[in-house]
């Protein structure tokens, strides 16, 4: 059941044969069927050249301050999520541990 099904070797196909038959015989209609002649259009004027971007050192000290800054805001977003997750646990663990003393001995109050 679990055993591959291998093909009889007379009907493998051969590394020189191929699984798709070739595309003989298609013939696309033309895209219209107006008859006008083609016009020489003109060649397109090339786009100016951007210059290369050039830092100055007052863009690189504001752009490193500015990424100093956002790992430090995204830094400190995830430790506070990491703390407000650990206090949780630690809070819902608490709540485990009462509810269970509380319902194990009930007549012991």
């Amino acid at each position: 059941m679990f055993t591959p099904k291998i093909p009889l070797p007379d009907t493998a196909p051969t590394p020189t044969t191929s699984l798709v038959p070739p595309l003989t015989g298609l013939v696309h209609p033309p895209a219209c069927t107006c008859h006008h002649t083609p016009t020489a259009t003109a060649p397109v004027p090339a786009a100016p050249a951007s210059p290369a971007v050039r830092f100055t050192p007052g863009s690189l000290l504001v752009t490193a301050a500015g990424g100093t800054a956002v790992v430090l805001v995204v830094g400190t977003v995830l430790v506070s999520m990491l703390l407000a997750t650990a206090i949780t646990a630690a809070s819902v663990a608490v709540c485990a541990v009462v509810l269970r003393s509380l319902l194990n001995r009930p007549n012991n109050r």
